[in-house]
């Protein structure tokens, strides 16, 4: 049985204009110990299905799932107050930007110790203790007195580094990563992939990370979740995904990525021609319809079913069918 098994999650908001569909029909499992990559362009569904599954959507938000399963209970039936015990305790979260998570006005040390002493049970001497271990853990020098400083005093890399220890200090089961390299600089986000995938593997804890760059997922998850329009375009584990992605929406992806020459410079980068679907009207049919290359009419009236190619290789695109034509990466 896997840590984390979503069913069919389908999340809408409730806008002045209209419905903005942002998922519709996810499916997804996370194993105890895994990491899940979730990549897709801004607008994709990534961010909204993990913030569903916490609970963390605006009040127009409205889930639903045919089923939410972690670690052998049932989300969509538990109540209010057993959800949030076990958001805090056994899901932990990492947002994109401390700068905007951590309250500027509480001391680190206030902020670190609050979840613990709420979840853990533990009072204010242990909570500290508690709080020193888990700065120690995330490599933050000097930790007594950082206990006693403010956000603003932290670099956006410390800053990062708190938001981690946060989110592992009541040892979660599983902890979701949203973006949370992207506001660092290329030498800051090293460390701190570095320093996330040394702690998954000290404590065991399985991991989503929600990125749109495929050069994070690759360090850093053993299976990737390709998302587009809502949907889940092409699931598979990391090699499957690099080496033999199906979906043109992947072939795009990859090529985006930059690729270094032997005399040092770079290619130019290929981006996908044309823009993310408007969720508020989605297309009918396949959601990448409009901007593949290789769209048949099939594509643009009718969603693509999945098609399975391995026991960890998953595809939803018409040009699987047997009579569709025959279409290569090499030829992208």
């Amino acid at each position: 049985m896997p840590l984390l098994d979503i069913k069919n999650l389908r999340t809408t908001f409730s806008t002045q204009v209209g419905q903005v569909r942002a998922v519709r029909g996810l499916n997804l499992t996370v194993d105890y110990g895994e990491s899940v990559g979730i990549v897709g362009e801004s607008g994709s569904g990534k961010s909204v299905s993990m913030l569903s599954v916490m609970g963390l959507l605006p009040v127009n938000a409205h889930v639903n799932a045919d089923s939410i399963m972690f670690d052998g209970r049932e989300l969509t039936t538990m109540d209010e107050r057993e959800k949030r015990k076990m958001h805090g305790s056994e899901i932990g979260m990492v947002f994109q930007d401390p700068m905007t998570s951590l309250n500027p006005l509480h001391t680190i040390g206030m902020q670190l110790m609050e979840p613990i002493k709420l979840h853990m049970g533990l009072n204010k001497a242990q909570a500290r203790a508690r709080a020193l271990e888990m700065l120690k853990l995330v490599n933050i020098p000097s930790p007594e007195s950082r206990l006693k400083q403010y956000p603003h005093e932290f670099s956006g890399g410390m800053r990062q580094r708190v938001m981690i220890a946060i989110a592992l200090a009541c040892n979660p089961k599983l902890i979701i990563a949203d973006e949370p390299t992207t506001a660092l600089d290329v030498t800051i986000q090293a460390q701190i992939l570095e320093l996330m995938q040394g702690l998954k593997n000290q404590l065991n804890t399985s991991i989503i990370m929600i990125t749109h760059d495929l050069g994070v997922i690759a360090s850093m998850c053993s299976r990737i979740v390709v998302m587009y329009g809502g949907c889940v375009a092409e699931t598979g584990t990391t090699r499957e995904i690099f080496y033999s992605p199906k979906h043109p929406y992947t072939w795009g992806l990859l090529r985006s990525i930059p690729k270094a020459q032997m005399d040092g410079t770079h290619s130019k980068l290929l981006p996908i021609p044309g823009t993310p679907p408007d969720m508020l009207r989605p297309p009918k049919g396949c959601p990448f319809a409009p901007r593949c290359p290789y769209a048949m009419q099939v594509c643009r009236e009718y969603m693509a079913p999945e098609t399975v190619l391995s026991d960890t290789h998953r595809v939803s695109c018409h040009l699987m069918h047997k009579n569709a034509p025959k279409v290569t990466r090499e030829e992208v």
